[in-house]
């Protein structure tokens, strides 16, 4: 199922939703740009849990950057458009919801934490870990939360045809979790390296971490009153998916 739009539009522009965005689309320009040399860059900045668990267990201080680095770097265009079109799609919301610097930290802060889940399900891989998937998924995690009830405009790519309907959030999100449990599950049960690598637990992770720190950090915040109405993601001249 691919999502569309939501019901429900944003009563400011969420600079730092495009921020984001515009972020991950640069750092993929600069993966683009050092052809087989982005190898190596993906070595030293995505994350390796084997790395960090070998350090904690020699006593020494593990490196941390990559925890934060990671969430830029993405392995191919499918990769980088599927977590941005969710980014765009649910994080304009929530930084509506919350504010814009409440919303960068709930963002990085649900981004680490997610990997450091799929580090704690996977304490010895040692393939770098990159995509901001946890991240969006805290993202989405928090829209189950805030926005259960709206109306997500959805396309469902069958055999012979395309139908577009209208599902609510809380149906939406509840089966991407549906199927992110049982991905990961396959995953745990084989040794296939390539459905290692899609972190499932960063997934499941992420989401359960937005459904709790979303509304930790809208603690003491006045509700905004909003307006709810539709708009696709090509109609808007802000789209950044263009």
């Amino acid at each position: 199922m691919i999502p569309l739009c939501t019901s429900v539009t944003p009563q400011r522009v969420p600079w730092v939703n495009y921020a984001l965005i515009g972020t991950n689309v640069v750092c993929f320009a600069y993966e683009l740009i050092l052809g087989p040399q982005v190898e190596e860059m993906v070595r030293m900045y995505g994350w390796i849990p084997a790395n960090f668990s070998h350090a904690l267990q020699q006593g020494t201080v593990p490196i941390l950057a990559p925890l934060f680095l990671c969430m830029f770097l993405h392995g191919g265009w499918m990769h980088l458009f599927g977590n941005l079109l969710y980014l765009y799609i649910f994080g304009g919301n929530i930084e509506d919801r919350l504010g814009h610097g409440r919303y960068l930290v709930f963002y990085c802060v649900g981004g680490v934490l997610a990997v450091l889940i799929q580090t704690y399900t996977t304490p010895l891989l040692s393939l770098p870990m990159i995509g901001a998937s946890g991240a969006v998924a805290a993202v989405t995690g928090a829209y189950l939360v805030f926005y259960p009830t709206t109306r997500v405009l959805t396309l469902v790519p069958l055999i012979f045809s395309f139908p577009v309907i209208r599902i609510p959030a809380a149906c939406f999100l509840l089966f991407w979790l549906i199927l992110q449990v049982t991905a990961g599950l396959s995953a745990a049960s084989t040794t296939e390296p390539l459905l290692v690598q899609a972190a499932w637990g960063a997934h499941i992770g992420g989401l359960v971490v937005g459904t709790m720190l979303g509304p930790l950090l809208l603690l003491r915040r006045h509700p905004r009153r909003r307006r709810s109405q539709s708009s696709l993601i090509w109609d808007t001249p802000r789209s950044v998916l263009r």
